[in-house]
């Protein structure tokens, strides 16, 4: 901000010009000039005016200049604490007539957001009539409403009649105008400020007064410690901002990053409480981040819910008052979890919003980027100026006084003498000349003896004169010592802040919270086992598992989703409510996601779009989710594709908070320029193998190991895997374990069972080994899993229908069977994916889930839409 620029060399204030340049020539009134020049000069005082004269406050008083002139016009008007309110128009127009020559709407703007409490932390203007709301509603006319200074303005002004800080002309030189408050409280920290200049913009939070002056006394005590002293006591009593609405702030980082550098990112959230009204569950607001607008609140929400958006909400009421203060009503609907609504809320709407703290002021007239510290030095050096010129002030008035009766005092000492000389004296001009002889006195002494009156001649008087005159040398040593002694000037600069903060102080209103909020959605949410459905239209859900009940082979199932007429399920799979969820797009993307993001809902419900959680990119589908406790649950990550593209790398590659998703993989393209896709994810590790299956029956199985598939980074496209002849494709990819068995169904709902070790192990690349015999009536496969004898599988149907049965209902046969009836779709449908269903049959009715399992779901349904199309 304040280096220089360079520029062209200058002589007697005038460009050197090159031959092509245009010289300024005067022509009558007219002057050429150089256009690309005075562009620059005009603009760069422009931004000055704007920097300098507007938009940033001093860091000494914390008011740009249309605030200082405001309360300063508010105190040499007399609109003062203790006299009657006064119609806001006649504020407006003193300051405009002397001090402010610009819009009348400008000032008055400024003078509403000083009654505001709800902008102010502590206002600096008394109001009354209607100066808005915290909502959409507008402040009344100026002709309308009354103001006065508040008592805590007073401060701001105090002792400005004793030369504490220096003045200037105003626009038109008739009157003077203060360059600067004397701001006995550090108005900058504890009101904060907020101004767009040119090219630079502030953002400064308020903060509780009583933080502040803890602060600022440790620093008068401590004038000799360093910046970093000075930083670490002032951040530990200056626990953050303290907002004037209340609410929440959701970890130290940002603050203490804005508190180091001037610059942060401070999270603010709502106070919300879950109150159950009229036998309704609600979510009742209390307290807003500093700044959200209520009224645009609700009809965002009510937005979000009427796009579906946001799911479980029945209404919203504002009952907001002002005997109950804020208070945004939000009815659940009776199916919806209250957590899951708010966790949503704060995820998509101003519930849940950021500060961003960019602390610039002008000091000395320059704009600069201040930390904590350096607002504390500033004005404690502000403070001890104005309590030295104050103290100056005094001296030089008490000095004076005494001077005058140490007059008095000789002049009652010879009293005879000095009235027989006035009255012998034919002119005023003659008995000053005579007292000046007579007494040893000045002329002011002399015209101060000439006008003493008569009654102060009584012996009492002259007692009392005698007394003033002590009393006055007593201050008048009391004044030089303080002006000898810095240490004394910080001691009233602290003890003339502490009374500030005992008239003025009151306690914190915004609550910090130790931790970030991201933890604490999880901690309160229980962790359980669900199902989590994506249909091919987008639409997700998370349902829980005990939801789903179990058949016989050839059972005709159960309803599973309510779809619309063109929609079909393409992904079913289970995972946990705490589980990070990895979602692989079609495209080689991935996004991730906690369980609990998913909204819940029954058995039969559509659930919400998935475009509410994940930032996809346009033409984006899923291709596979995968379930993980944590990044450390296998050593890599292995992704095929349609073409048979396999490519293995390190789990923690994809360890992201990117909203925007990473490239999981780079996909090629073919000689007519289609793209391929993504069709399997697998956790594996180095001693797994892996078992590829295309869509027409074959099959290949190759070690995952260093040697056959060796790692590669994450924006790769990977190798070989397998071979198709034409019209086949891969299907699905899954881990092999020892003693399982290879588990298919075609569309037809005919399915088969075989040990995984007659599929012997080959070479990586090749077109491998029929896995069963397909007849065309019996349609191409559909779904392929690894599976133990004791699993269980969900076989869905195009129309939503599920089907729930063991596998170890189908009998163990050979690899060129063709294997028997599994499930039996109605008229008009078809099987088009299988999924693993993680519960097992235990005693009883009771069930157990297999988390390790939940990972095994999707890739076998990112087909199924694609077969529709052919």
């Amino acid at each position: 901000m304040t280096d220089e620029t360079p520029g062209r060399d200058m002589t007697d204030g005038v460009p050197e010009q090159t031959p092509e340049a245009v010289v300024a020539v005067h022509h009558g009134r007219v002057e050429q000039v150089d256009l690309q020049l005075e562009m620059q000069r005009s603009y760069l005082d422009y931004a000055m005016s704007v920097i300098v004269g507007r938009a940033l406050p001093d860091v000494r008083d914390g008011l740009k200049p249309v605030h200082r002139r405001v309360l300063y016009a508010m105190y040499d008007g007399g609109y003062r604490p203790d006299r009657a309110f006064s119609k806001c128009s006649r504020v407006v127009g003193d300051v405009m007539g002397k001090y402010h020559p610009h819009g009348d709407t400008a000032i008055y703007d400024t003078l509403v957001r000083l009654v505001q409490d709800w902008t102010m932390r502590y206002p600096l203007v008394a109001g009354q009539g209607n100066f808005g709301s915290p909502g959409n509603d507008p402040a009344a006319a100026p002709r309308y409403t009354e103001c006065r200074m508040a008592p805590m303005a007073l401060e701001m002004v105090r002792d400005i009649e004793k030369d504490t800080v220096d003045f200037q002309d105003n626009y038109d030189g008739r009157t003077q105008e203060p360059v600067v408050l004397p701001a006995r409280f550090p108005n900058l920290l504890v009101n904060g400020s907020a101004g767009i200049a040119v090219g630079m913009a502030t953002n400064i939070p308020p903060h509780n007064l009583r933080e502040v002056a803890e602060g600022v006394r440790w620093h008068l005590a401590h004038p000799e410690a360093s910046r970093e002293e000075l930083l670490a006591a002032l951040m530990q009593r200056i626990k953050g901002p303290d907002f004037p609405t209340g609410a929440q702030i959701l970890g130290t980082k940002g603050i203490e990053e804005a508190y180091r550098t001037g610059r942060g990112s401070i999270t603010m959230r709502a106070v919300v409480n879950v109150e159950e009204i009229q036998n309704r569950i609600c979510l009742v607001i209390t307290e807003l981040p500093y700044q959200v607008n209520p009224d645009n609140l609700a009809s965002k929400i009510a937005d979000m819910v009427n796009e579906g958006r946001i799911q479980g909400i029945a209404d919203i009421r504002d009952e907001t008052s002002g005997r109950t203060g804020q208070r945004l009503v939000i009815v659940l609907k009776r199916d919806a979890v209250a957590k899951v609504v708010l966790n949503n809320l704060y995820k998509h709407t101003q519930l849940q919003d950021t500060f961003g703290a960019n602390m610039v002021a002008l000091v000395d007239g320059v704009p600069r980027t201040l930390s904590l510290d350096a607002f504390v030095r500033h004005w404690t050096t502000h403070q001890i100026e104005v309590v030295r010129r104050r103290t100056e002030y005094l001296l030089k008035e008490a000095e004076d006084q005494i001077h005058i009766l140490r007059g008095y005092l000789k002049a009652l000492d010879a009293l005879d003498e000095v009235i027989a000389l006035i009255r012998r004296s034919p002119t005023v001009d003659e008995a000053r000349t005579g007292l000046m002889e007579l007494l040893e006195v000045d002329e002011i002494q002399a015209n101060a003896i000439l006008a003493l009156q008569l009654r102060r001649l009584a012996a009492l008087e002259r007692q009392r004169i005698v007394d003033e005159h002590d009393e006055i040398e007593r201050r008048i040593v009391d004044y030089r010592d303080i002006l000898a002694k810095p240490e004394r000037q910080r001691a009233i600069v602290g003890e003339e802040l502490d009374e500030i903060v005992a008239r003025y102080g009151d306690e914190r209103r915004t609550t910090i919270l130790p931790y970030d909020g991201d933890m604490s959605i999880e901690d309160l949410i229980p962790e359980e086992d669900v199902v989590v459905t994506i249909t091919r239209g987008g639409y997700a859900k998370r349902t829980r598992t005990d939801a789903y009940r179990a058949q016989r082979r050839g059972g005709k199932g159960v309803r599973g989703t309510q779809l619309r007429e063109d929609d079909i399920v393409e992904h079913f799979f289970v995972t946990t409510t705490h589980h990070w969820l990895l979602f692989f797009t079609n495209l080689g993307r991935v996004y991730r996601a906690k369980g609990y993001e998913l909204p819940e809902g029954g058995r039969d419900a559509k659930g919400q779009h998935v475009a509410n959680l994940l930032a996809f990119q346009p033409g984006e589908k899923i291709a596979q989710v995968l379930d993980l406790r944590d990044y450390d649950a296998a050593d890599y990550l292995v992704l095929a594709t349609r073409r048979g593209l396999v490519k293995k790398t390190r789990l923690g590659e994809y360890n992201s908070p990117r909203s925007g998703g990473l490239i999981a993989i780079n996909l090629r393209e073919d000689d007519e320029g289609n793209p391929d896709e993504l069709v399997a994810a697998r956790l594996v590790n180095a001693d797994d193998h892996l078992i590829l299956v295309s869509r027409k029956g074959q099959s290949i199985r190759f070690p995952a190991d260093d040697a056959t598939l060796r790692p590669m980074g994450r924006a790769t496209s990977g190798v070989t895997g397998m071979r198709f002849r034409d019209g086949d494709e891969l299907l699905a990819a899954d881990v092999v374990t020892p003693g399982t068995d290879l588990f298919v169904v075609t569309e037809g709902g005919f399915a088969k069972r075989t040990r995984i070790d007659e599929y012997r192990v080959q070479g990586r690349g090749g077109y491998g080994i029929k896995v069963a015999n397909l007849v065309e009536a019996r349609g191409d496969l559909v779904g392929a899993l690894v599976t133990e004898a004791d699993d269980e599988v969900l076989v869905i149907m195009e129309r939503g229908k599920i089907v729930r049965s063991a596998v170890a209902e189908v009998n163990l046969t050979g690899r060129n069977t063709q294997g028997v009836t599994f499930a039996k779709p109605d008229k008009n449908d078809r099987i088009i994916a299988v999924a693993r269903n993680v519960e097992r049959r235990a005693e009883g009715e009771s069930v157990s889930v297999d988390e390790e399992a939940a990972v095994e779901s999707a890739a076998e349904q990112t087909d199924s839409g694609d077969e529709d199309n052919r």
